[in-house]
């Protein structure tokens, strides 16, 4: 079972992921694209990603706009290095 991190840990890793809040006990982000058809390639890119990680996000899409939650279920939906590792993915993806 992967371990919750700390508040102060949380924090650290936010600082270097541009635009990532912690809230709820989920670490989100709202991403904006010029269509829908851009924002549901993003979302699928990262379908194939969270897959090979076997770690499945929150994904909520309108038109141009895709919000994305990360915590871990079997952390009792905390935040743990499993959020973390797939929001830098999901940034690595936004970033092409």
């Amino acid at each position: 079972m992967a371990e919750p991190l700390s508040d102060d840990q949380i924090a650290d890793e936010l600082s270097s992921l541009s635009g990532w809040s912690h809230e709820n006990n989920k670490l989100t982000k709202e991403f904006g694209f010029d269509n829908f058809r851009d924002a549901m390639a993003f979302i699928n890119r990262i379908a194939f990603e969270a897959e090979e990680q076997v770690h499945h996000p929150e994904i909520f899409n309108v038109y141009n706009t895709v919000n994305i939650s990360l915590s871990t279920h079997d952390a009792g939906g905390k935040v743990t290095e499993k959020d973390i590792k797939l929001a830098k993915t999901i940034e690595s993806l936004f970033n092409k």
